[in-house]
């Protein structure tokens, strides 16, 4: 598996998620103008509850830029081309119910005609199988996982 294409596909994404949130955050600071009104008290909550939304899409959009930010600074040449023996950020893993790559919390993303989850190295998930080698048993939410490979 190439981790080279497979960031990029995750800066990608990660790209995209970034644009959609600055459009919205644009779009909903101009609906915030649009409501102009002689209203009194309907006018002020109806921009009060606009400018939480903006914050709250900030915020989102905050997180998503750290993602980028750490994807950029973490995943050199020498991570990409590391074996890994163990568990760690960087490796993709193998488990008897899927395919895990331990780089930023995306979600699912299709690569190679694969479903590759995303998880970020701070996830309950990662925690439960950092360390963890070739064959070796974890268990999260009294499940337990076999990790059938490690890239």
């Amino acid at each position: 598996m190439n981790k080279t294409e497979l960031i990029k596909l995750i800066s990608q994404k990660l790209s995209e998620k970034i644009q959609n949130f600055e459009k919205l955050i644009a779009e909903t600071r101009a609906s915030n103008n649009d409501t102009k009104s002689s209203m009194g008290d309907k006018y002020e909550t109806g921009r009060e509850m606009l400018q939480q939304e903006i914050n709250n899409l900030q915020v989102q959009l905050n997180e998503v830029l750290k993602q980028q930010d750490f994807l950029k600074t973490s995943f050199d040449k020498l991570r990409m081309t590391k074996k890994f023996d163990k568990v760690e950020k960087g490796a993709i893993v193998k488990t008897e119910r899927g395919l895990f790559f331990i780089s930023v919390s995306l979600g699912e993303v299709i690569f190679e005609n694969q479903k590759i989850i995303c998880i970020s190295p701070e996830s309950p998930l990662a925690k439960a199988m950092n360390g963890k080698q070739k064959g070796e048993v974890f268990s999260l939410n009294n499940m337990s996982q076999k990790i059938v490979d490690i890239q």
